[in-house]
């Protein structure tokens, strides 16, 4: 696979990079941009929903997120192209969509809360990989270049790290933005493929009727 056939991917990654690691060590800057449902009731900085997504907490935090975005972004924005299901419109939109989305509720929950902060691009992680399972669910992926597994199970795996994170708390992160996320990824697909290409449901019923695991 070719850098060049993904460029929204590989740029999506490069963009949560830099702005991670300029905010690694600018606090001011974190502190503008950081997810702070507090500041955003009172003061309308609805900016936040995105900003946020592109900060990070700490290297592994970025490292997790964007090493899940390069193996799954680059398959659903190439599969998007190919089934004609709105290219790379739709996947950016996905992609944006789901970061506003999967902020909602925790929004709704601490507004309230002066001290509340998150940050993080999991909630449109979260969206990219149930969008690619939804096509191919048992293709495989290599933990730590050795660990083959079925994209399925990374991705229940994913999310069952994620809310034990999001019940563990105390790190900034919007760990219950990888549900909503999941979810939000998960409908706008099947909303896509209804609209749009309703004849690869056929596909998608059949390929879940063959499960592997370890992935095929």
């Amino acid at each position: 696979m070719n850098f060049a056939d993904t460029p929204f991917t590989i740029g999506l990654i490069v963009a949560n990079v830099i702005f991670s690691l300029i905010g690694f060590s600018n606090a001011a800057l974190v502190d503008k941009t950081i997810m702070w449902p507090y500041r955003v009731a009172r003061e309308k900085q609805y900016y936040r929903f995105l900003t946020s997504g592109f900060l990070h907490a700490d290297f592994i935090h970025l490292f997790f997120n964007m090493f899940t975005l390069y193996f799954f972004g680059r398959n659903l924005e190439l599969i998007f192209s190919f089934y004609g299901l709105g290219g790379n419109i739709a996947y950016l939109a996905l992609y944006f969509l789901a970061l506003i989305v999967s902020d909602i509720p925790s929004f709704i929950k601490h507004k309230d809360d002066y001290h509340y902060r998150a940050l993080g691009a999991s909630g449109a992680v979260s969206a990219v990989i149930f969008a690619t399972i939804v096509f191919s669910p048992w293709s495989s992926i290599y933990i730590y270049g050795a660990l083959k597994i079925s994209a399925a199970l990374y991705a229940v795996l994913y999310i069952v790290y994620c809310i034990y994170m999001g019940k563990r708390g105390g790190d900034n992160v919007n760990h219950d933005a990888h549900l909503w996320g999941a979810l939000f990824g998960l409908a706008f697909t099947l909303a896509l493929v209804a609209a749009m290409k309703p004849e690869l449901f056929s596909g998608i019923i059949e390929q879940l009727k063959h499960p592997s695991l370890l992935g095929n």
